[in-house]
């Protein structure tokens, strides 16, 4: 067991269960440009690349800029209205988060959700907790680059050495390797153990408090 003193934490899928509030949001947008409507199977398999890339996998093929744009905006408006409507933490995410503050670990959120809507769950969920949460922004690329996760050492003023990022999906895994940090995959997020192996996990675990043993 490696002694991590920091924890980066993937937001959607990995410390919140977001999925249904996403699929209700998009299939509005949808809606309101006569689109059809999505599962929630196939909303699962669109998150993970910011909700730019969400709406362009869910509008049909062909579907030209301007009308993914005002989907996109359309989203974004219903999403800040409606993103708590069932969203809320994993079973035993707010024991494990607790757990880590008590033992003095310094803990952050990186998301490509947009900024307002992660600054709003991460409040909402984790405040006094998570202090520092840093979403999807323009002046910032988002993840698999490593940017992020960098801002969040830095705001947390922590050095690499220690650091580890823990997510659900290929691009947190992608995220941590460009970042230079070891990646631990969980189980009850938007992908499952087979896909995550094929896509370069080396460490899986079953339940949040699997991580405070890894």
């Amino acid at each position: 067991m490696k002694d991590f003193n920091t924890y980066i934490f993937d937001l959607d899928g990995t410390l919140l269960n977001t999925l249904n509030d996403l699929a209700a949001s998009t299939n509005h947008a949808l809606r309101m440009s006569g689109m059809p409507e999505r599962t929630v199977e196939q909303v699962r398999m669109f998150v993970g690349n910011g909700v730019h890339k969400l709406i362009e996998r869910a509008v049909p093929e062909g579907t030209n800029r301007e009308q993914i744009e005002a989907v996109y905006d359309e989203f974004r408006k219903y999403y800040m209205l409606h993103g708590l409507d069932s969203t809320n933490p994993y079973d035993g995410v707010p024991e494990m988060l607790a757990e880590l503050k008590q033992r003095g670990k310094k803990m952050a959120i990186v998301s490509n959700k947009f900024y307002a809507a992660t600054q709003e769950l991460a409040h909402h969920f984790f405040g006094g907790i998570i202090d520092v949460a840093i979403g999807e922004r323009d002046t910032i690329r988002k993840k698999p680059a490593p940017d992020t996760v960098f801002e969040a050492l830095r705001m947390l003023e922590v050095e690499h050495e220690g650091a580890v990022y823990v997510g659900d999906s290929d691009v947190d895994i992608l995220t941590a390797l460009n970042a230079g940090l070891p990646c631990i995959s969980v189980l009850w997020g938007f992908r499952d153990r087979d896909f995550l192996l094929a896509n370069g996990a080396t460490t899986l675990v079953e339940t949040p408090l699997d991580i405070i043993t890894q």
